[in-house]
């Protein structure tokens, strides 16, 4: 098992697997959040509190730890025997990650890949010349304002305070 310590490495890694065997690797996702109630941390208070009353101070006892929720992502091949796994607790690369997974979703179809650039067949093609000049604009049009309002300042005017 190969732990990978970036996530971009992991997904490029998980990539090229899926390209390879796409019918037999399979992506795994586990969410463990801690529950602050179980034995395994009210030892802990436990064991805080009997120091605290030997009255030694310790990093320990000035603050104590607060279990983090982590993200395990698993990308498994039973034939080759290949496992990467990549583990985070960042809040930030939890949504990045989870987005991801579409991505390599796609591998494990066997779909081919999303273009990003779409044509629109509804619009009539843009047609461009450049020998044409474009009619001027004539004193009596009036000048167009975008539909956000201007967004130039305006509004009211501040008063000057007295001397």
């Amino acid at each position: 098992m190969v732990l990978l310590t970036t996530s971009e490495e992991w997904q490029r890694q998980s990539s090229l697997l899926l390209q390879a065997r796409p019918t037999t690797a399979r992506i795994s996702v586990k969410y463990n959040v801690p529950n602050l109630q179980s034995a395994k941390y009210q030892r802990r208070k436990k064991f805080t509190k009997a120091i605290e009353r030997e009255d030694k101070p310790t990093a320990e006892t000035a603050q104590p730890k607060v279990p983090k929720a982590i993200l395990c992502l698993k990308t498994y091949d039973p034939e080759s025997g290949v496992c990467l796994q990549f583990k985070t607790d960042r809040a930030a690369e939890v949504g990045r990650l989870i987005n991801g997974l579409g991505k390599l979703g796609r591998h494990m179809a066997a779909l081919p890949q999303k273009t990003e650039d779409t044509v629109m067949e509804d619009a009539p093609p843009v047609e461009t010349t450049a020998g044409q000049d474009q009619p001027a604009a004539t004193s009596t049009d009036k000048p167009s304002v975008p539909a956000g309002g201007g967004g130039g300042g305006g509004g009211k005017k501040k008063k000057k305070g007295k001397k």
